[in-house]
């Protein structure tokens, strides 16, 4: 058998495994689904080195491993293996746990089978498949969940529609089905909505604005390993990868251009719409889904640069995002497995019980807004010089808008660190919300804070060698070009930082030695009382009051914004104007026969004309 067939056979044959498994047999199921997992990064990982590899049949090259399916591959068995090894025990005594395994394995053998996919045919069967595993997963959450997953399905099938309609043109345009033979220059109508109708496929996967509704309200509802592994993580790899490829592939979109225009205006859009959402968060996980769909702007804004430190960019952030985002949420789940809760308003005070935890919390929540020398940072910045470098490419209006672009990013950034600010007070510097409580609370199990542990330690790693692991292995090999018009040096950064936060450190000991005091927080010299504790929950509520944003946030509260609710409204409208049109009436059917027939002479005559 041709070994890019492995990663899609191995994780589906165990899912079934997992699946008959005896339902007392709990710990074979975990065996199961860790050795699998485990072994499918293994394989990858070999892979990966031994790339390219290729796999024909019938004349047709079905499956193709090249530089940028190379890294992806193994990134998506990577997170596999972190979620399964955090569910162990988050997830041990949950009804379904033989079904959570299985539509798990099941994830990653379709997410496979699109990253290999080359026949255009092959990609669809697959990218199907994960619609239906997504709302599988999503299902596990319960009665409270159907509603998000029954929105899931509609708005990722929708756009699973359009992705067909999409290839069904370029099949029409160009006559292939492999995406190695497919180059098209979108200079006509029909070849403009292809690419638009498979952007908005992947905007759909990524979670990037208008195409995000779904991530929100699964990110409540659904078990926490679900949304850390699939919104947070695979969904924004196979997202954006969908979005490379057709973007640097098959149509080559040229800087300034009008469909660059269409992707930068889309990624400053959902920048700045959802990390302003963010702010006004009261719950943990709401807050870090909004998070995962403002950051999905970066990706889409260097992808649209056309330019190759832009396209790196993107790519890398795409990597970073699933790093930190994972890791943002498992802390979530860690959090929410000693308190019950995700509520801001309930939590506090928790760094001194759980300090692991709150450690890559830390780390994670600055690597995602942009605070060297952490991963995002880098991935960032390489995003700021695409846009510049775009700007000084060409000449129009298109080119003079780079100036827009990079606002929105840096403002979206500044933002993004404002509202982390926020999370970390109210859950873990802040005032507890019960002393009694909190004594009862210590840090999570190993198999807990091991997997978002290593993925503070990946934050840290990819910040300061970035140059020389993530950019050299991953990141370069898969964008041609020169991709660095710039320089930053992480390591001269990361020293000067560590001997500013020593030397800052030093001075602050100095001049406090033996005058620490604990007390009680008071105001006025009055104890303040535990039900007038301050949570930070209300920093940003003020920005609700002022007028456009008043106005903006009254109809997103209204879902004014959100196409499925406006879509479904519509539906029942148009349903139930037909519905009255269907009176039973022998007379009103023949009024529409008449009228039908009268319209059909009218175009007839028109045609004869």
């Amino acid at each position: 058998m041709n070994p890019l067939l492995y990663p899609v056979i191995l994780p589906v044959l165990a899912g079934f495994l997992c699946l008959f498994l005896p339902r007392r047999a709990r710990g074979a199921v975990k065996g199961v689904a860790v050795a699998a997992s485990a072994g499918c990064l293994v394989l990858t990982t070999l892979l990966l080195l031994n790339k390219p590899l290729l796999w024909e049949t019938g004349g047709m090259l079905i499956l193709r491993l090249d530089s940028l399916s190379g890294f992806i591959l193994p990134a998506c068995a990577f997170f596999t293996v972190i979620i399964i090894v955090y569910s162990l025990r988050f997830m041990d005594g949950k009804a379904n746990l033989k079904q959570y395994y299985a539509y798990i394995l099941w994830t990653l053998g379709a997410a496979s089978g699109v990253i290999l996919a080359n026949n255009t045919l092959v990609l669809l069967v697959f990218w199907g498949i994960l619609g239906m595993t997504l709302y599988l997963l999503i299902e596990l959450g319960g009665p409270a969940a159907s509603p998000a997953a029954k929105k899931t399905l509609i708005i990722v099938g929708g756009s699973d529609a359009l992705m067909l309609m999409g290839l069904a043109i370029v099949w029409t345009s160009t006559g292939a089905t492999g995406m190695d033979k497919i180059s098209i220059s979108a200079t006509s109508g029909w070849t403009i909505t292809a690419f638009v109708f498979l952007a908005l496929a992947a905007f759909a996967k990524a979670g990037a604005m208008p195409m995000h509704t779904w991530i929100p309200e699964s990110a409540e509802t659904a078990p926490l390993p679900v949304v850390a592994y699939l919104p947070a993580s695979l969904d924004k790899l196979l997202g954006i990868y969908l979005l490379v490829r057709v973007s640097m592939d098959m149509f080559k979109i040229a800087p300034n251009s009008g469909l660059s225009v269409f992707l930068m205006l889309a990624g400053a859009v959902t920048v700045i719409a959802a990390v302003m959402m963010a702010l006004i968060q009261h719950d943990q996980k709401k807050l870090l889904s909004y998070h995962a769909v403002s950051q999905v702007g970066y990706m889409v804004l260097g992808i649209g640069t056309g330019i190759p430190v832009g396209i790196a960019g993107g790519l890398f952030h795409m990597l970073n995002h699933a790093i930190y985002k994972c890791c943002l949420f498992l802390t979530a789940g860690d959090v929410e497995y000693r308190t019950g809760t995700t509520d801001l308003d309930r939590l506090g005070g928790l760094a001194r019980y759980m300090p692991v935890t709150f450690v890559c919390c830390l780390i994670a929540a600055l690597s995602i807004s942009g605070i060297p020398p952490f991963n995002g940072f880098f991935s960032k910045w390489m995003i700021y010089q695409g846009i510049v470098e775009a700007g000084k490419t060409g000449e129009g209006f298109a080119s003079r808008l780079w100036v827009l672009w990079l606002i929105a990013a840096m403002f979206g950034s500044a933002l993004t660190l404002a509202s982390f600010m926020k999370l970390i007070h109210a859950t873990y510097l802040g005032q507890p919300n019960s002393r009694a409580g909190t004594r009862k609370i210590c840090e999570v199990p190993a198999t807990m804070w091991l997997p978002p542990a290593i993925l503070a330690l990946l934050c840290v790693v990819f910040g300061i060698f970035a140059y020389a692991v993530p950019l050299k292995w991953f990141i370069m090999p898969a964008v041609p070009g020169e991709s660095f018009p710039g320089f930053w040096s992480p390591g001269i950064a990361t020293a000067m930082i560590v001997i500013g936060i020593a030397i800052g450190a030093l001075i602050y000991l100095v001049g406090n030695v033996g005058r620490f005091r604990v007390d009680e927080p008071c105001i006025g010299g009055e104890t303040l009382p535990a039900e007038s504790r301050i949570t930070g929950v209300n920093f940003y509520n003020t920005i609700m009051e002022i007028g456009l944003l008043k106005w903006t946030y009254k109809r997103a509260g209204n879902k004014v914004f959100d196409l499925y609710e406006q879509g479904k409204r519509l539906t029942f409208l148009l349903s139930n104007s037909f519905s009255r049109m269907h009176s039973g009436l022998l007379p009103v059917y023949l009024a529409w026969c008449f009228l039908g027939a009268m319209l059909l002479l009218f175009i007839i005559a028109r045609a004869a004309r």
